[in-house]
């Protein structure tokens, strides 16, 4: 295709050639592109020339590469994005859009009268001052799933994460990660210079077979999540945080290796809470997220662990952001304790659960297996990711692509956001992500 429109094999000749095949359509967003070296021999070129091209394009904002997984078509420069978000920006045009990965505003709690309730409460304070307000301290501590030695408030999961990964890794550290997994984990990899090690996962977390091995390795780091595993809905069993906490600690690296858990869907989750911090409490540091279950926009969660851990990150933000608004502190709090927020979040919960076992359920009928699973994402198998994506498309729908939560070769996967299928619908969906699922 490259060939039929190149006016020059120059790196500027095959760039132009690509940019109109993009703009054209003839090359759609997600289109993989060939191999350097295939398309060096194609054209009769060096590899380096085409090489040049490729940096040309990206450059442009037209291609982004995924490492091994090779080059693809980007579908609109948007720099302020890291790479894996670029992956997941979606259009607005679809009717039913299942792509975000968000709760459903539906269900998430009312903040009219929690702001009426604490809108009285702020007052000036000192930039030295304990970043964290005592009563969601306290009330944090008391529903953490492990006795935990220090806690602090950060302003989300991301957050936490990003400052614990600051303030430990150095560069060439090497990281174990779930495989697939949530994409800003492999950009944060990417930024720090980390070694990622992907280990798969089946319904009760990491495999641990898989997980000793990468182990065996010597990582500084382990980043999961221990419930509603985001793509696959996996939620970690006690049993097998008993078993990953035993190999940490018989590894070589035991003395060394920090446990990052990300529970980014805690209040939403039907599963029991679950933590490693319950046999390894010196090495793990325990995020808890509430953008889920209270809505994005609050940019609030916790993160608790060693006090020695927790110091450094409490005293890195104090010379970035500082600390979590107060106010919004306050808000969370009255939102954890008053009666009415607390009944909405449990409703909110149930709801999820039906909505995924009903779209699960539907799908079964048109045969295509799909796990139950936690919180508000299902990770669906497909024929072909690109042809499965522009068959919803084609019927309104919007899903993930699957490429964008795989470490390694990706396999054809869409991530579909199930959270925000009533279960009314849910058969009409479901026989619509059956069809797609089909198309090779």
């Amino acid at each position: 295709m490259v060939a039929l429109e190149l006016d020059e094999r120059t790196p500027r000749g095959i760039a132009a050639a690509l940019a109109r095949l993009i703009t054209s359509g003839d090359l759609a967003p997600g289109d993989r592109l060939p191999t350097v070296r295939d398309l060096a021999a194609e054209l009769g070129v060096s590899p380096a020339t085409v090489s040049h091209a490729w940096q040309t394009l990206a450059a442009a904002g037209l291609i982004t590469s995924r490492g091994r997984s090779g080059s693809f078509v980007r579908s609109a420069p948007r720099d302020w994005l890291p790479t894996r978000y670029r992956g997941l920006e979606g259009g607005d045009a679809a009717r039913l859009d299942l792509s975000r990965g968000t709760p459903d505003p539906e269900l998430l709690p009312a903040l009219g009268p929690a702001l009426a309730r604490v809108s009285d409460r702020a007052s000036p304070v000192s930039y030295q001052a304990k970043p964290d307000i005592p009563e969601l301290h306290d009330l944090l501590r008391a529903s953490w799933p492990a006795p935990v030695e220090s806690l602090t408030v950060t302003n989300g999961a991301l957050d936490a994460i990003d400052r614990a990964l600051g303030t430990l890794v150095r560069l060439g550290d090497r990281i174990v990660l779930e495989d697939p997994t949530f994409p800003p984990f492999l950009d944060l990899v990417e930024f720090y210079g980390l070694e990622a090690i992907p280990v798969p996962v089946d319904a009760e977390g990491m495999r641990p077979e898989e997980f000793a091995r990468a182990l065996a390795r010597g990582p500084a780091l382990v980043l999961l999540q221990p419930r509603a595993h985001n793509p696959t809905g996996a939620s970690m069993s006690a049993e097998r945080a008993d078993l990953l906490a035993a190999l940490v600690r018989r590894s070589r690296m035991a003395e060394r290796t920090i446990v990052i858990e990300d529970d980014h869907s805690s209040m939403i989750s039907s599963s029991p809470e679950v933590s490693l911090a319950n046999w390894l409490p010196e090495r793990v540091l325990h995020v808890r997220s509430f953008s889920k279950s209270h809505g994005p926009d609050l940019r609030i969660g916790a993160l608790g662990g060693p006090r020695t851990l927790i110091d450094r990150v409490v005293a890195r933000r104090l010379l970035g952001p500082g600390w979590t608004s107060r106010m919004v502190q306050a808000l969370l709090f009255d939102l954890l304790t008053e009666p009415e927020s607390v009944a909405e979040l449990d409703t909110a919960r149930e709801s999820y659960a039906a909505r995924q076992a009903a779209l699960a359920a539907g799908l079964a009928e048109h045969g295509v297996e799909a796990r139950v699973g936690d919180g508000i994402n299902i990770w669906l198998p497909v024929e072909n990711e690109r042809s499965a994506m522009v068959h919803l498309a084609a019927a309104g729908i919007q899903v993930a692509p699957g490429s964008p939560f795989q470490a390694g070769e990706p396999l054809p996967r869409v991530r579909v956001t199930a959270g925000m299928v009533p279960v009314d619908t849910a058969h009409d969906v479901a026989a619509a992500l059956a069809t797609a699922a089909a198309r090779g």
